[in-house]
């Protein structure tokens, strides 16, 4: 092998060790979960407020991991998928290597619940054969629960979602029942 091949690939060898490869690229332990922040989030609903506890994933890392290689949600818990700006209607959520059938509720930029649609686990072994979930409608955020939790906690599109540090922007929150 002459030196310029041998450095080219001992440079390459050395990218993962820099974090310079996406995650996907990183040979990992799948069961390795990212330890996230926890919070708590209320959903203004008409039943009342729905108090959950949830991870917040909020780098592109921890969105594209989400709740892939779990086997269990508990009750009351979920995941919110924050951006820094409103992503466009085209852009969705697959359940690739995602084990628990889940709820996902689009949150628009004033802190609505916009759609919510159901999700079943996908276990096709390429990312590019797992349906995707589109809002159809522009999102701030996005909440994922067990499937069937919204609608047993009463939670419809136009609720209102708070959580600290961001969200509960919603007109006439004040005059919903209590706060987080």
């Amino acid at each position: 092998m002459n030196a310029t091949r041998r450095q080219l690939l001992l440079g390459l060898a050395l990218l993962p060790a820099a974090g310079l490869l996406p995650r996907p690229l990183l040979a990992a332990d799948p069961d390795a979960a990212p330890s996230l922040e926890s919070v708590p989030l209320v959903i203004h609903a008409a039943q009342g407020p729905q108090r959950l506890e949830v991870e917040v994933a909020r780098s592109i890392r921890e969105r594209s991991r989400g709740l892939m290689e779990r086997d269990h949600l508990d009750e009351g818990a979920g995941m919110l998928f924050l951006y820094d700006r409103r992503q466009p209607s085209r852009n969705g959520f697959w359940m690739y290597r995602t084990r628990i059938p889940l709820d996902i509720a689009f949150i628009d930029e004033a802190g609505r619940i916009a759609e919510i649609h159901q999700m079943a686990p996908c276990t096709a072994g390429a990312p590019g054969d797992c349906p995707v979930t589109r809002p159809g409608v522009p999102y701030r955020a996005a909440l994922e629960v067990n499937a069937g939790a919204f609608a047993a906690m009463g939670v419809a599109a136009g609720d209102c979602v708070s959580w600290p540090g961001g969200g509960g922007l919603c007109a006439g929150r004040a005059s919903e029942s209590s706060a987080p």
